[in-house]
């Protein structure tokens, strides 16, 4: 049975020995009576909740140097009467993928070129209703009526039901949505008809202050063409700019990402990435994007690893990538990105507890609550908070510690087979 206990948080970024800590935090000096052991540990894997991401189509995905699988969603599949939902179509998906030991990255879709509006069909059905057809990337596409109320109310009601069943499931990581071609926020080809074919600002807007109040665990994320004036909301209510919401980029590291790409990552604020994830998908611009973007010496001047760093990149699809990389590459891609723990020092005190100093050596922060453990026994500081760069002292009162106790990092948002790790090379006092 665990008992309680206590936990500092020292962040030594704000505090050297010539530096008196701030309020709040805790002098390392409370722990000079404890003793330094010594603790080897090496991260060898792709860490859960990172990395680059296959389909859960793609045959290659039974991997462990993946962690995450992406599927498009119908809302249609799921509901086709009013107020009758299906989630057998998430389940199966989220069984599926868990059971490889990864975690779902899913994004629902009304309008994807080629294909009929996955509208539920009694929406479809209902007299006024008039659906737009158009031709998209060279093929017949249908477009949903955004001037249906019933529409705008199921879409609403979607997500909160989408909520209540998977805002704390861990076979999910994150989720992603939006609206237009793809959910990707745009119709660069097609019939665009602001509050027709794609919803209204003020739908928009309203959509996503309920999403702040649903999703309390579950991570999610929108395109960066929302902030384009054109299709977003943004630019018209500023305020949504506070949300909690992360962002995804599609065509990461093509020619000209530099300028459009980059300035509309700009617009939603470069500490974006403390509060929510940033991901995306490799370009597809051209066939040399797909082919060239995880080379070792880059492309276009810039090098993956370099372009994860500067945009705090947590997760990107990368679905074509094992037709061009080895798998150490796509490994190796994967271990640049998200967060990176290391063990710094750490000591004991017989009858005491444990103090261990931790740094997040990644480009992110982890996104789901997790807590540095002794012998069992979890700190209650969460390494949420813990930012990319930034170090933290804590202190587990365990009367049983010892030096073999053994020194882990738990998560409770985790599917079996999954195991976060840190490095760690201390040597013991002499």
């Amino acid at each position: 049975m665990k008992h309680t206990f206590l936990i500092f948080a020292l962040f030594l970024c704000c505090c050297t020995p010539d530096t008196p800590p701030e309020p709040g935090e805790v002098d390392p000096s409370a722990f000079a009576d404890y003793e330094r052991v010594g603790l080897s540990s090496k991260i060898t894997e792709v860490q859960p909740m990172t990395g680059i991401v296959l389909w859960t189509s793609n045959s290659r995905n039974r991997t462990d140097n993946i962690q995450l699988e992406y599927s498009y969603m119908r809302y249609s599949d799921v509901c086709k009467n009013k107020d009758m939902y299906d989630w057998s179509p998430v389940e199966n998906i989220l069984k599926e993928v868990a059971s490889r030991g990864h975690q779902a990255v899913l994004r629902f879709y009304y309008v994807y070129p080629g294909r009929s509006a996955a509208v539920p069909d009694y929406i479809k059905a209902l007299e006024g209703y008039e659906a737009t057809n158009g031709k998209s990337e060279g093929k017949k596409t249908e477009f949903p009526d955004w001037r249906c109320d019933e529409l705008k109310r199921f879409h609403l009601e979607f997500y909160r039901r989408f909520a209540e069943k998977y805002d704390n499931d861990p076979r999910l990581a994150f989720l992603e949505t939006g609206f237009g071609l793809w959910a990707e926020y745009h119709i660069y080809d097609g019939p665009f008809v602001v509050g027709q074919t794609f919803p209204s600002k003020a739908f928009q807007a309203e959509f996503f202050r309920k999403m702040e109040g649903w999703f309390i665990d579950t991570p999610w994320c929108i395109s960066i063409d929302a902030a384009d004036d054109t299709y977003g909301p943004f630019h018209q209510d500023p305020g949504l700019l506070d949300g909690r919401f992360g962002n995804f980029d599609d065509s990461f590291m093509c020619s000209d990402h530099d300028g459009y790409n980059y300035a509309s990552w700009r617009y939603f604020g470069e500490d974006r990435y403390k509060r929510a994830p940033l991901g995306g998908e490799f370009s597809y611009y051209t066939d040399y994007d797909q082919k060239h973007c995880l080379d070792k010496e880059g492309m276009y001047g810039r090098t993956f690893e370099a372009e994860a760093a500067k945009y705090h990149m947590t997760f990107i699809i990368g679905n074509d990538q094992p037709d061009y990389q080895p798998i150490s590459r796509i490994r190796e891609a994967s271990m640049a990105m998200g967060y990176h723990f290391v063990v710094r020092d750490f000591r004991i005190k017989q009858g005491k507890g444990a103090a261990v100093l931790i740094e997040n050596t990644g480009v992110a922060p982890i996104y789901r609550d997790a807590y540095v453990a002794v012998g069992g026994e979890r700190g209650s500081y969460n390494l949420r908070k813990l930012m990319p760069g930034s170090q933290a002292w804590i202190s587990i009162e365990n009367s049983s510690v010892t030096a073999s106790s053994p020194v882990a990092i738990e998560c409770d948002h985790l599917v079996t087979g999954q195991r976060i790790g840190y490095d760690a090379a201390i040597s013991p006092e002499e």
